[in-house]
């Protein structure tokens, strides 16, 4: 694989684009192409955004990588660490160069995302609470983009708040599977114990439960929507059971979850 690609993890980039157009697609429905310079402009902001946090990623956990992850291009010696930091950087610029396209807000958006990617890479990641809190933060401003750059931010802050806890829940329950890897990592389960973790995880996965019916109780999504998000539901209060047994269970069915609740949103936008 080509080391500029491995490094950037295209399939990543592709996936937080695709987050993007779902936040646009729910925004304006069949009416996106009529903002296809701001969507074109936003795809490249996520794309270069996650290649640059990616790309430091690999830098920071070049020592960690050696053991973890040796194929990746800095450990395997196909990259210097600076080559990489250099990349990372320029990959932040080239995203905010594309940002200053679009409008104010969104701007705002992106300054944001940037200075928390950077915090969540050189501090809060081995925090435990505040590196997942993060990586909430972040998904949710994906969607939180989708609706700024076309100024229908009240169509989308629900789906929004709906991935960032959702995320939030399964970082949660992922620390909980990997506690005893995590040795560089002081994080919520080594902290509270296990069980205490799981019901934090399982109190921001319900609560996007709660929050679901939202868009469907304000009128901005019809009956497919509501049925569709009730299957979500049903699968994210099984994760959030299940993860008291198995974590590793859970966080795969938070997953689905989130798969179905797309869904959801992708119909509530078409109807």
């Amino acid at each position: 694989m080509n080391r500029v690609a491995q490094l950037f993890r295209v399939g990543n980039c592709l996936m937080g684009v695709l987050g993007l157009m779902m936040g646009v697609w729910v925004a304006l429905g069949t009416d996106l192409l009529d903002s296809y310079l701001e969507i074109i402009s936003a795809s490249a902001v996520v794309f270069f955004f996650i290649a640059g946090g990616n790309a430091l990623n690999d830098y920071v956990d070049r020592e960690v990588d050696k053991t973890g992850h040796p194929e990746r291009p800095i450990p395997s010696g196909r990259m210097t660490p600076k080559t990489a930091l250099r990349i990372s950087a320029a990959c932040f610029v080239i995203s905010l160069l594309f940002s200053l396209s679009l409008n104010v807000p969104s701007i705002i958006v992106v300054l944001v995302a940037v200075a928390l990617i950077l915090l969540y890479e050189l501090r809060t990641k081995r925090a435990g609470l505040s590196g997942n809190m993060t990586i909430g933060l972040l998904t949710a401003m994906l969607f939180l983009l989708g609706g700024t750059m076309v100024d229908m931010l009240d169509r989308t802050y629900i789906l929004a708040a709906l991935a960032g806890l959702a995320t939030l829940g399964r970082e949660i329950m992922k620390d909980i599977e990997d506690m005893e890897a995590d040795f560089d990592r002081n994080t919520l389960p080594k902290r509270v114990g296990k069980r205490n973790a799981s019901f934090a995880a399982a109190a921001a996965t319900l609560t996007a439960v709660a929050l679901s019916s939202e868009p469907f109780l304000a009128g901005t999504f019809g009956l497919g929507y509501m049925l569709i998000v009730l299957v979500a539901d049903t699968i994210f209060i099984y994760a959030s059971v299940i993860q008291f047994k198995n974590p590793r269970q859970g966080q795969r069915y938070a997953k689905y979850g989130m798969l179905v609740a797309l869904l959801a949103f992708l119909i509530g936008g078409l109807l």
